[in-house]
């Protein structure tokens, strides 16, 4: 069985919505690639100034404090991100694209000279924690700390909210100091931002750091050991890179594409809406489901096929409009980097075992990659 899956098609061919129960709560999921586009820029009809109601469950179990930039809507939106965009900027600075590389060519060394490396939490999970490092200009050995989280902020294996604050004591405690002795990073730097002319508040500092920390972790992860199994089990792809590098660009966006772990993100209609002929109440939720979206024929000829030299390929694994992710060139440079390397220093990949990561709801199960994935690596 492939690590990806599409359980959309028939309800995207037929209607292109589909109504779901999550947790006792029925979302309209949108599912086809131009309405979903559509939608996400529609922030007057499709909002997300909803605390915790952005993400599907909604967390107002696991946090206290408004997402930010993400669960806003503009003009508030873009004078929000402008405080962090300079971070997630780091992502195409030299000297932060050498220190990925680096950290990539170590763990890649490491994972040829044993006989075999469990990728999700031996590899994927200690790159994005230390990668995250460099992008938050933090010390490092911080990633000791967030690398013991384990995959998600929040989740445990199976999908339950962890319970505890763990995430938030944390963060507390790089406020209080970052207050008392600032520097040249992301928590200084919050403590010291000015919202519309006055000071971030504390609830507004959480709001950046918990977004950080949960937005941009279990995805990278995932598509890291999905990337990593697809070459696995298909070596001739690998073989494909190898002999033209330059094809890692549109490679990388292909799997981004088919890998996309977050399957939808929450929006609210402030009034009564018609959705392709589904009726949503004031108040109630709908989903831009963006794995649907990636596996509609109608924007990528072939949708099931993986085409590591797909081009155009208008994906939405980081969104569309307003709400784009900051993240996004640290994804890419975080798997760009693994492919070049694998590229340069990796003969084969042989799978040994793998436990898929499969999501269970009522009315659709969907692979999302792994929760285990062991592979053997040959040097070259």
């Amino acid at each position: 069985m492939p690590a990806f899956s599409d359980p959309f098609r028939e309800a995207r061919t037929d209607t292109g919505v589909l109504k779901c129960p999550f947790h006792g709560e029925d979302i309209a999921m949108i599912l086809r690639h131009e309405d979903v586009r559509k939608a996400a820029k529609d922030w007057q009809t499709f909002s997300s100034d909803v605390p915790f109601r952005v993400p599907i469950p909604s967390e107002e179990d696991v946090r206290t404090m408004r997402q930010l930039p993400i669960e806003t809507n503009p003009p508030e939106h873009g004078d929000y991100r402008e405080i962090v965009e300079p971070f997630f900027a780091r992502a195409k600075d030299p000297a932060m694209i050498e220190q990925v590389e680096t950290l990539m060519s170590g763990m890649l060394n490491s994972a040829l000279k044993g006989d075999s490396i469990e990728i999700v939490n031996e590899f994927a999970l200690p790159i994005q924690s230390r990668a995250l490092t460099y992008l938050l200009n933090t010390d490092e050995a911080e990633a000791d700390i967030w690398i013991g989280w384990g995959i998600h902020v929040f989740k445990v294996t199976g999908g339950e909210f962890k319970k505890g604050t763990v995430l938030e004591d944390y963060l507390q405690q790089r406020f209080d100091k970052a207050e008392a002795n600032p520097g040249e990073d992301f928590f200084s730097a919050l403590t010291q931002a000015e919202f519309r002319g006055s000071k971030l508040t504390r609830e507004e500092c959480m709001g950046f750091a918990n977004l950080a920390f949960a937005g941009g972790r279990d995805t990278i992860i995932l598509t890291i050991a999905c990337a990593i199994g697809y070459l696995a089990e298909h070596p001739e792809a690998l073989e494909f890179l190898r002999e033209d590098t330059k094809r890692i660009t549109l490679a990388s966006e292909e799997f981004f594409r088919v890998f996309m772990p977050l399957t939808h993100i929450g929006r609210v209609c402030p009034a009564d809406t018609d959705v392709n002929g589904t009726m949503v109440k004031a108040g109630d939720r709908i989903s831009l489901c963006w794995s649907s979206a990636n596996f509609d024929a109608n924007a990528f000829p072939a949708p099931d096929e993986v085409r590591l030299d797909r081009k155009p390929n208008p994906h939405l694994s980081f969104g569309f409009g307003t709400h784009l992710c900051l993240g996004a060139p640290h994804a890419r440079l975080i798997l760009r980097t693994l492919l070049r390397l694998l590229c340069e220093h990796v003969k084969s990949i042989t799978l040994l075992s793998a436990e898929e990561r499969v999501e269970h709801e009522a009315k659709f199960d969907r692979t999302l990659g792994y929760n285990s994935l062991t592979v053997r690596m040959a040097a070259i």
